[in-house]
């Protein structure tokens, strides 16, 4: 058995998989497989993926969500990993994971940099941390960038598997709907300061699209993911006020984005399902906040 099974969805990305792939066998810790996932491509991905030690599986383009359950499905290893087509490794990184098993977590974190089109590099250094519970965890990593993100994470495929935890079929914002719970049930979870992914925003990607029928849809999933996500947490024992507070809060700056007729009747929604009421209140500023996003969440995300 591997240690690490990394899972890779591929779906037109000739400009980029060589690099991606080349950051994953250039890594300094070598006991790996590799499972790409093709997504129905019509280009030479997966031509040039043949070139690389790894297997390929599926043919029919099926969207990312099934395109990572299918992959892990076949994965064998101690540890999972997703990793997006575009993004990349820096060649450490499976090392520094591997040195922070030593407790045998549920969960490790690692760090993120984003890489623009235009060589814009940022650096996100967030807190580290060991052996923390779920909630514990959630409650320091609700501050850090790419929250829900589950390409910043290594998890233990027994514990994956055990929860029987899987993408929404069909749904984008996939990673929200499934990676904070991924966190609060974990029962230890470490997050060591490399930097180790590489997040290339470029232009023309799944979530960069433009087009307003678009943007509903992302809110359309974004709430049926909140409503997931606030049946679920009410089977995690212990205080979770700092998760339902995250979810009610992504979901109404979520609907910011919308035109003023949209926005109105997701308000409406929100209203009834009674949203603002889980944010927190627990000092001065958040109690402002609240009052605030109850008149309109507009006045105070934009």
């Amino acid at each position: 058995m591997p240690k690490f099974s990394i899972v890779i969805p591929v779906y037109n990305v000739e400009k980029y998989i060589k690099r991606t792939l080349d950051s994953v066998f250039n890594q300094t810790y070598k006991d790996f497989e590799v499972i790409v996932v093709n997504d129905g491509c019509t280009d030479k991905s997966i031509e040039y993926a043949k070139e690389y030690n790894v297997k390929i599986i599926g043919e029919k383009h099926i969207g990312v969500s099934e395109a990572r359950n299918i992959g892990e499905k076949e994965a064998k290893g101690e540890y999972l990993l997703f990793l997006d087509s575009d993004d990349y490794w820096d060649k450490e990184l499976l090392e520094k994971i591997n040195e922070s098993l030593i407790n045998k977590p549920d969960l490790v974190r690692f760090q993120v940099r984003t890489v623009t089109d235009k060589d814009e590099i940022v650096e996100y250094k967030e807190e580290t941390f060991t052996g923390l519970n779920g909630i514990e965890a959630f409650n320091k990593i609700v501050n850090f960038h790419f929250i829900e993100s589950i390409w910043c994470y290594a998890i233990k495929r027994s514990y994956y598997e055990h929860e029987k935890f899987r993408f929404k079929k069909n749904m984008i914002h996939e990673d929200f709907g499934l990676t904070p719970l991924i966190v609060i049930k974990a029962k230890k979870i470490n997050s060591i300061s490399y930097i180790g992914y590489n997040y290339y925003r470029r232009t023309g990607s799944i979530m960069n699209n433009p087009d307003y029928d678009w943007t509903k849809r992302k809110v359309h999933d974004f709430y049926e993911h909140y409503k997931y996500l606030k049946k679920e947490i009410e089977q995690v024992k212990g205080n979770t006020k700092v998760f339902k507070s995250y979810i009610a809060n992504s979901m109404l700056k979520k609907i910011c984005e919308l035109n003023k007729k949209d926005y109105n009747e997701y308000r409406k929604r929100l209203k009834k399902d009674y949203v603002d009421k889980d944010l927190l209140t627990d000092t001065i500023p958040r109690k402002i906040k609240k009052i605030v996003v109850k008149i309109s969440p507009r006045l105070y995300y934009r």
